[in-house]
């Protein structure tokens, strides 16, 4: 079984273990206000750490317990701010993280063997500790929420810092790119969509599964295996025309066939928990087909050459001609999809195109270039050469907003910090003897 090692998760396993009777052989170690911190929270966390075999010393039980001072501090001043959340906001984050622990144990009969719980009981754990985390996340989220920091803050923070500390980024280039489809057919279109049709029919007449045709069919290798259930999602989290259909069926309907970027899809509505939902969907991306394929090559070659003539610059050409959404409206300017920022690691790209960039000298153009999605969607695509960094030492010339989020990320940690100490005066804070000698980050915490 995959470990289940997120913070949540530790922190329902402690309660699930001593909210039975053992808990009057558990010890306190710390009040913060109304709220405690029991021994067995720090041993638990402990023991996690040691089996994922992270790094541990004689200071660690004492980082714990710092860490768990903090978030009751944080229960204490939502306690003093009236600060509550719903119980709706509070039972779609359980779903959310239940599924998660569904999905590392394999299925929900294997997580409740592992707890030796019913999932109704497993859900009404969850309820509680999710309920603390949210509350506690509200207050710590009023302390930066207007945090900004400044071009000359950013600056002095780098001068500051230990040089070598900085992490080595490897080979990065700005990258542009012009992206044409291949049509799909109106016959190909066609033919889908009867055959989805034919699909529903059989399920609501019951001839067929829903879970059998999914598992046979759907294109969504993440869902198709669970028969094509999705995890509970809120609007915003679906592509619109999607959400539009979905979320007016009501429970075990089908939709008809719906048409998204992805493909073509027939959604079934399993469960409903106020603006989240559960839905079965199978999806069947068309393909094109031959003809289309080197008809859009062709297109972009042309597309190419006429860059080439200084007839149009590559920026414009994206505009007009780029049939990608994303990077379209940014005159082809590819984003980095995990950092949000321009500068590509050669290293994250696909073969194919990391090859023939490797070849391209800044300022040129690659060939055209097929590629596929993970439905097997295949696209055409060439791309400019804007800039390009070696391998190197980070650096705030180079790499300002990597910098610049870690002196975010310092000044957010100095403000968390001065609010400790200031709360640590005004707050009645107890710990037991066998942690005094502990080096705490915030000394406040020892009266």
């Amino acid at each position: 079984m995959k470990n289940l090692i997120t913070t949540i998760f530790v922190l329902f396993i402690i309660l699930s273990t001593y909210a039975q009777d053992t808990i009057m052989a558990d010890k306190i170690i710390a009040r913060v206000g109304d709220d405690i911190v029991l021994q067995s929270e720090i041993e638990e966390q402990y023991l996690q750490m040691v089996s994922q075999r992270m790094q541990t010393d004689k200071n660690t039980k004492c980082e714990i317990l710092e860490s768990l001072l903090f978030h009751k501090l944080l229960l204490n001043q939502a306690d003093l701010d009236s600060i509550f959340v719903t119980n709706s906001d509070v039972e779609n984050e359980v779903e959310q993280r239940l599924q998660i622990f569904i999905d590392q144990a394999g299925s929900v009969t294997e997580l409740e063997q592992h707890l030796g719980k019913s999932i109704f009981e497993i859900r009404k754990g969850l309820f509680d500790i999710m309920k603390e985390q949210l509350r506690a996340q509200k207050v710590q989220m009023t302390l930066s929420e207007n945090m900004k920091i400044t071009p000359s803050e950013v600056n002095e923070y780098y001068e500051t810092i230990d040089k070598n500390s900085l992490p080595i980024i490897d080979e990065t280039l700005e990258l542009q790119v012009i992206t044409i489809e291949p049509q799909i057919t109106k016959e190909q279109a066609d033919y889908t969509i009867k055959k989805m049709e034919k699909w529903k029919n059989q399920i609501e007449t019951g001839e067929k599964q829903f879970e059998t045709i999914a598992l046979v069919y759907s294109e969504d290798e993440s869902s198709a295996g669970d028969g094509g259930q999705l995890p509970f999602m809120a609007r915003g989290e679906l592509v619109p025309e999607f959400a539009s259909v979905a979320f007016k069926l009501k429970k075990g309907q089908i939709s008809d066939v719906v048409k998204t970027d992805f493909g073509y899809h027939i959604i079934r509505l399993d469960e409903r928990k106020g603006e989240r939902i559960k839905v079965s969907h199978i999806l069947v991306s068309p393909k094109a087909n031959a003809s289309s394929r080197i008809d859009a090559k062709k297109r972009l070659d042309s597309i190419l050459n006429v860059i080439k003539l200084d007839s149009i610059s590559f920026t414009d050409a994206a505009l007009k001609f780029s049939d990608d959404k994303e990077t379209k409206k940014n005159g082809g300017l590819y984003f980095n999809p995990s950092t949000g920022s321009t500068q590509i690691e050669v290293s994250i790209l696909p073969r194919n195109i990391s090859k023939q960039i490797s070849d391209t000298e800044i300022g040129g153009y690659t060939k055209v270039i097929e590629t596929r999605d993970a439905l097997g969607k295949v696209s055409y695509n060439i791309y400019k050469i804007k800039s390009r960094t070696n391998k190197h030492n980070a650096s705030v010339s180079t790499d300002y907003q990597l910098i610049h989020n870690m002196a975010l990320q310092s000044k957010n940690e100095e403000i968390i910090d001065s609010w400790i100490e200031e709360k640590q005066k005004t707050t009645y804070i107890h710990i037991d003897a066998k942690y005094l000698k502990c080096d705490f980050k915030t000394k406040g915490w020892i009266k």
